[in-house]
């Protein structure tokens, strides 16, 4: 059984005298009513469903109408999570979007989502990290709490990647969808549960294996080096962030994965050698969303049960650039 030694990094305390701990007060989604069933996709692109579904694990994925604005719903949704942590918008400090599909290229989206929640005294920027933007975020976001510079702070994760996908390309049209979800980050402690150590890396070296240009609007990727990179990075940073917790594979409770594809989901299962029931598997009905999918799968393992207060939880997310990252948190009493 691989554990967090394997890496060699000394275990650290996840607690740190001096230190405002920072926690996830609650988390929503937003997702569309509109949905792409592998029965069109299949009769668009000269395929079979079967063959959809053996290479994404994905039978369907979630579709925004034309008409339908990315800023509505990560208002939705951050209003949804604010709700649900009793947190007014008056008393934020700072709203936070992830997103790679902004509405427009300016202004950025969180500005515009601080105005329809009425967060009037809170700072406003979006994150650009890709699928891995919903972590990067959250980092930001218990950065700026664990040194006192905030104390409430709202983190959307939000993409409408259907509207970036090329629907003549058979190999990475189905994976793309649409959604938005949201935490409400605070202080931790008293039961309110604690985010750990945040790991994030890079590697610009592999710029061109993803991407998408301003000209075409479409994205490209090498599917086979995206694969072989997904799970060696966030296998490597699985470790490296449990290790940094001063835990092992063997304490955490639940492994929340970006879900990209779920081969991708199951091949990380494997070389980690973790127990499927404890690694969540939410693609097959709504589809990779980006920066979406963290905070959805959260909701999904709450609903199914899996997720509860006191639940040791592992993130981790891989997306171009390469840009890639792993946390460990506390659940807490959340809602």
């Amino acid at each position: 059984m691989l554990d967090a030694q394997t890496i060699g990094a000394p275990p650290q305390p996840a607690e740190r005298v001096g230190i405002q701990p920072a926690a996830i007060l609650s988390v929503a989604t937003e997702l569309p009513e509109g949905r792409l069933t592998n029965a069109e996709l299949a009769q668009r692109l000269g395929v079979s469903e079967d063959w959809i579904l053996s290479r994404t694990g994905i039978r369907e994925r979630r579709r925004a109408r034309p008409d339908e604005r990315l800023s509505d719903y990560a208002a939705r949704a951050g209003a949804k999570a604010l709700s649900a942590a009793g947190v007014s918008a008056a008393d934020l400090d700072l709203v936070i979007v992830a997103t790679l599909s902004q509405d427009e290229l300016t202004p950025n989206t969180a500005p515009i989502v601080a105005d329809q929640l009425g967060a009037v005294r809170a700072g406003a920027f979006d994150v650009g990290a890709a699928c891995t933007s919903f972590l990067t975020a959250l980092a930001q976001a218990t950065a700026q709490i664990e040194c006192g510079r905030a104390e409430l702070v709202l983190v959307i994760g939000a993409d409408f990647v259907t509207r970036i996908t090329d629907y003549r390309d058979s190999k990475s049209s189905p994976l793309f969808a649409d959604g938005a979800g949201a935490v409400v980050v605070g202080p931790g402690g008293e039961g309110r549960g604690q985010i750990g150590p945040i790991v994030l890396g890079a590697d610009g070296s592999h710029a061109r294996t993803i991407f998408a240009t301003l000209s075409e609007r479409l994205v490209r990727m090498d599917g086979p080096e995206v694969f072989r990179h997904a799970v060696a990075r966030m296998g490597d940073v699985t470790l490296e962030a449990v290790a940094r917790a001063g835990l092992t594979l063997a304490d955490i409770d639940l492994y929340v994965y970006h879900q990209a594809n779920a081969r991708i989901t199951r091949a990380l299962g494997e070389r980690l050698e973790l127990d499927p029931g404890r690694v969540v598997d939410c693609i097959e009905m709504l589809g990779n969303a980006s920066a979406a999918t963290l905070p959805a799968a959260l909701v999904v393992a709450e609903l199914d049960g899996r997720l509860k207060p006191g639940s040791r939880v592992l993130l981790s997310a891989f997306g171009a650039g390469f840009v890639w990252g792993g946390a460990v948190i506390k659940w807490g009493h959340c809602g």
